[in-house]
C-alpha cells in the first residue's frame, strides 16, 4: 500500500491537477475524500486549520498547495518529470500564472449566473447555498472579476494557451511539464464539470487535442481511505526529519517561534506550529494534535503568509 495519501473531492479544480500528475507519473497512492464545504474536522486535525483542496499526507507528514505537492511528487519520481531542465524557469512561471490569474477567470466565468444554476441544477437548495456562503466566506478581501470581465480575460488566455500550442504537443516543447497541468485544470473545470459553459472553447479547438492528451494520463492508481484512518496513520508515525537546508530569514522570526502561516488571498484560515524551517522554497511548522499527533505541516513560501502568533 502506498504511502501517498491524497485528500480531495471530485469537483476540485486544483485536486483534479494533483490527479493528472499521479496519473503522469503512475503513483499509487491512497485517496481520502473530504468535504466541498467546512466544517472539514478531520482533515483540519492533520493541518491545524489549512481547508483547501488537496492536501497531500506521508506519515505525520502534511503538505498544503499544489506548488508544493508536485515537488514533493517530483522528489518521489522524478521521472518523466514535471521540470523539463531546459525551461524549468518557464514551467514554474506559468504554472503560477495558470494557478492566479488563469483559475481565477475561469472560475468567475464557470460560476456566472448561468454557469452556477447549471453547475447547482437538481441540488437542494441549501446544500447550493452552503457552498455560495463557504466560497464568499473563503474571498472576504479578495477582488473578484465580474462575469463580463472574467469572460474576456479567459477568451484571451486561451487564445494564447492555443498558440503556444500551435506547432508542438504540449506549452513548452514535445513534452508535458508542470505548465500543462496548471494550465489544464481550470479548463477542465468548464468542460467535464460544468459543460454547459465549455462552448467558450469552440474558438479555440486546437486545446482540445491536448487536454485529451492530459485526460489520458488518468489518476494514477488509487486506493479508498476513510479520513479517520488517515488520522490514524499520522498518529502511527512520527514526521520525516527535515533535509538540511539553510534558513532562510525574511521576516526577523527565528526558528522555535509560535507562528501563524495563512493563505495569502482565498481562505483565511490559519495554520499555527513551532516554525521548524523556512528555506528559499517554504516553511515547515511543527503542532500538535490531540487525535492526530505530533505533526509537520509544510507550505510554500509564495501565496502565504508568515506572521509571529499572537498571545
Amino acid at each position: 500500500m502506498s504511502d501517498l495519501i491524497l485528500h480531495h473531492y471530485p469537483m476540485s479544480p486544483f485536486a483534479e491537477k494533483i490527479r493528472a500528475v499521479l496519473g503522469y507519473k503512475q503513483l499509487a497512492y491512497q485517496s481520502v475524500l473530504m468535504p466541498r464545504v467546512m466544517p472539514k474536522p478531520e482533515l483540519q486535525a492533520l493541518t491545524g486549520g489549512y481547508r483547501r483542496a488537496p492536501v497531500l499526507q506521508i506519515g505525520a507528514d502534511v503538505y498544503c498547495d499544489t506548488a508544493l505537492i508536485c515537488d514533493v511528487l517530483e522528489h518521489r519520481a522524478s521521472t518523466p518529470t514535471l521540470y523539463p531542465p531546459a525551461v524549468k524557469g518557464a514551467t514554474r512561471i506559468i504554472a503560477q500564472w495558470a494557478d492566479t490569474s488563469l483559475f481565477w477567470a475561469a472560475m468567475a466565468y464557470n460560476l456566472s449566473p448561468k454557469g452556477a444554476a447549471a453547475l447547482f441544477a437538481g441540488t437542494p437548495e441549501a446544500v447550493a447555498k452552503a457552498f455560495v456562503q463557504d466560497r464568499a466566506a473563503m474571498a472576504v478581501g479578495m477582488t473578484r472579476l465580474r462575469p463580463g470581465d472574467a469572460t474576456a480575460a479567459y477568451r484571451s488566455y486561451l487564445r494564447r494557451l492555443a498558440n503556444m500550442l500551435s506547432d508542438q504537443p504540449y506549452l513548452l516543447g514535445d513534452a508535458p511539464s508542470l505548465a500543462d497541468f496548471s494550465a489544464y485544470h481550470p479548463l477542465w473545470f468548464s468542460r467535464v464539470i460544468n459543460p454547459v459553459m465549455a462552448d467558450i472553447l469552440d474558438a479555440t479547438p486546437g486545446l482540445l487535442p491536448w487536454m485529451d492528451s492530459i485526460a489520458a494520463f488518468g489518476h494514477g492508481r488509487p486506493a479508498e481511505l476513510s479520513p479517520l484512518d488517515a488520522i490514524a496513520v499520522a498518529a502511527a508515525n512520527t514526521p520525516a526529519p527535515l533535509a538540511d537546508e539553510p534558513f532562510v530569514d525574511e521576516h526577523g522570526i527565528p526558528l522555535g517561534s509560535r507562528v501563524t502561516v495563512t493563505p495569502e488571498i482565498f481562505g483565511h484560515e490559519a495554520t499555527e506550529g513551532e516554525l521548524l524551517a523556512a528555506t528559499r522554497m517554504h516553511y515547515t511548522l511543527r503542532r500538535q494534535d490531540e487525535r492526530a499527533g505530533t505533526l509537520h505541516v509544510h507550505f510554500p513560501r509564495i501565496g502565504y503568509v508568515l506572521r509571529k502568533a499572537e498571545g
